[in-house]
């Protein structure tokens, strides 16, 4: 995440101030309380479907193999139609919420979030919601390319966007197999990755996450509300590693505490590092501030500064996913999902 895609504390002093002031403000009016961790429950016991590490890779490949998922481009229309295809085998509605807007350098581009619901069990409480998010486009400008060159070119973005969409595709097939006791709603949002390149003579914080930006302001289903929120971002990186980022602890800190909690019971608290680390602008920020989603974001976090080592070069690409990283993302949220939705 340049600018938007690089944490917090790697940009200017003026740029953190004003983020803090707004989380401030808006932690009275967009907070919310949410449910803490059900005391009782061995995460580790709870029966859920498999998650199949296989699947969410060949789903990762076949993003990748669409092309460039860059606004206006032609792997940008195959992908929202193999995404569409894909979730309408296991979901029971799916649609997509075509938009306008505008980059940093005035360009207008087209942006399509993709919106697929699982309804509930029959019988159970359908007005709940929960959703579960992450970005499908990939970025224009490999701007972090060790390679001045390479610099102003496309990359395939194989971790960072396609590898959080690729485990959400298997959680629906997976929660289609066996239904929980609530709707979930899963988006895939589109021009998240677009925001002002680090060659560009100008910075803009709110360049970036244009597609949740445009959904938080405009939701599918008017008065939208959920329980709460999860986002997946760069979860296929070879070494993961998961912190306790700011916002997420602000605005959702009791469904961060769970995730580390149902984490550490399945073995996974070397991945999900009990550390609070600073903010990161990312879609969940908006769906939080703009929608009233209570949401955090899981998003790779490597020590020394940068999310991976690839990050926004042309080597992110699919010789840098790892099929263990995807499952151990998606057990985690099988056994959440099931341990507090599951049949009883």
């Amino acid at each position: 995440m340049s600018q938007s895609r690089i944490p917090f504390s790697y940009r200017c002093c003026t740029v953190v101030l004003a983020l803090c002031a707004l989380l401030v403000m808006g932690c009275n009016r967009g907070s919310k309380k949410t449910s803490a961790v059900q005391p009782g429950i061995d995460y580790s016991a709870v029966v859920s479907p498999a998650f199949d590490a296989d699947s969410a890779y060949q789903y990762v490949a076949d993003q990748v193999a669409c092309g460039h998922r860059t606004p206006g481009s032609e792997g940008q229309r195959r992908c929202a139609d193999y995404l569409v295809r894909k979730m309408r085998q296991w979901c029971d509605t799916v649609m997509v919420q075509s938009f306008t807007t505008t980059l940093w350098d005035g360009s207008e581009v087209p942006g399509k979030n993709i919106i697929a619901t699982i309804n509930s069990r029959q019988g159970a409480d359908a007005i709940k919601h929960l959703l579960l998010a992450a970005h499908w486009d990939s970025r224009m400008w490999a701007d972090h390319d060790p390679d001045k060159a390479n610099h102003k070119k496309p990359f395939d973005g194989a971790n960072d966007g396609a590898s959080g969409v690729g485990v959400l595709m298997e959680l629906a097939r997976a929660i289609a197999t066996q239904p929980l006791d609530v709707t979930v709603d899963f988006i895939f949002f589109d021009v998240e990755d677009q925001g002002v390149p680090d060659w560009a003579d100008t910075y803009e914080e709110d360049s970036w996450c244009l597609g949740s930006q445009y959904w938080s302001r405009h939701p599918h289903v008017p008065y939208y509300t959920a329980v709460y929120g999860v986002l997946l971002d760069m979860v296929g990186t070879q070494q993961p590693r998961y912190t306790k980022e700011q916002i997420s602890r602000q605005y959702a800190g009791n469904i961060m505490n769970k995730m580390w909690t149902v984490a550490d019971a399945l073995g996974y608290g070397s991945i999900f590092i009990n550390s609070e680390t600073d903010p990161i602008l990312d879609d969940h920020y908006y769906v939080n501030r703009l929608a009233g989603v209570p949401m955090i974001d899981i998003v790779q976090n490597s020590r020394g500064g940068s999310f991976f080592e690839y990050w926004h070069t042309m080597g992110d690409n699919m010789e840098h996913v790892d099929r263990n990283s995807l499952k151990t993302t998606g057990e985690v949220l099988l056994k959440m999902l099931y341990g507090d939705y599951g049949e009883k």
